[in-house]
């Protein structure tokens, strides 16, 4: 099962993006998809969210990134490799080796803000669309990927209840979604994510996001979880897939 997930959300220049990404496709995330316990790969294109989204963006806490100043700030892409168990990615240490190419080392350096998270998998639902793709396979055609920590050790025990008792089994029932999992941090600034995977951004505005608005429903749960969680730059970051290719 892929249990480990690890994350980089990064920005692109204009000039020689083309390159870069024919690259990472062609070259860099095949190659990867042959080292030992690597399960499937797969790059987004944050697209944003919606005007919905975009409300609750505008209220959700973000992290401070004066005393956070080694934390990247990317928002254009996130690349997603996925695992058998999240130590796949440090033994051997994931970007060592691919700082010792100097290939690779190149093209990497393009890679502006990059922020870098290993999250193992702490729960997860099936959707209605789950026979969509193959079990332990890459992620839906569209996503919408949140990171972000508490304020207090009070909040992580109602965060908990919240995914268990509403939000987990409300994304089982979800029309247009895949899959979600809840994942935790085993390195890097968030300690916690969700991964909402959709048949594709059209299904997910359909079904998800009218119900993503309940937060700012001062009389739902939802409404209390964004007040509390701090989120990472672009976080949730709402995207398509662009490799591999949807066909």
């Amino acid at each position: 099962m892929d249990q480990g997930i690890r994350a980089v959300w990064y920005d692109l220049e204009e000039a020689g993006k083309g390159d870069y990404l024919a690259w990472l496709h062609d070259r860099y995330l095949p190659e990867v998809m042959a080292r030992p316990g690597i399960l499937w790969a797969a790059h987004y294109e944050i697209t944003g969210g919606g005007a919905h989204m975009d409300k609750i963006g505008d209220v959700l806490p973000r992290m401070d990134e004066g005393e956070n100043a080694d934390v990247g700030t990317g928002t254009q892409y996130l690349l997603l490799i996925g695992a058998g168990s999240p130590h796949v990615f440090f033994k051997p240490d994931f970007d060592q080796m691919d700082q010792d190419d100097a290939a690779v080392r190149e093209q990497i350096a393009l890679r502006q803000g990059a922020r870098t998270c290993v999250f193992t998998e702490e729960a997860r639902v099936n959707g209605p669309e789950f026979d969509y793709r193959i079990h332990d396979s890459t992620p839906g055609p569209a996503i919408q990927m949140g990171s972000f920590r508490t304020r207090t050790i009070a909040d992580e025990f109602d965060l908990a209840g919240w995914y268990a008792n509403y939000r987990m089994p409300a994304m089982a029932r979800m029309a247009g979604c895949i899959a979600t999992r809840k994942l935790v941090s085993v390195a890097g600034w968030a300690k916690h994510s969700v991964m909402y995977e959709f048949l594709s951004l059209e299904a997910r505005a359909e079904h998800f996001q009218n119900h993503e608005s309940l937060a700012l429903d001062e009389t739902v749960w939802t409404s209390r979880i964004i007040k509390y969680t701090v989120h990472a730059p672009g976080s949730p970051s709402v995207g398509r897939r662009i490799w591999p290719s949807v066909d």
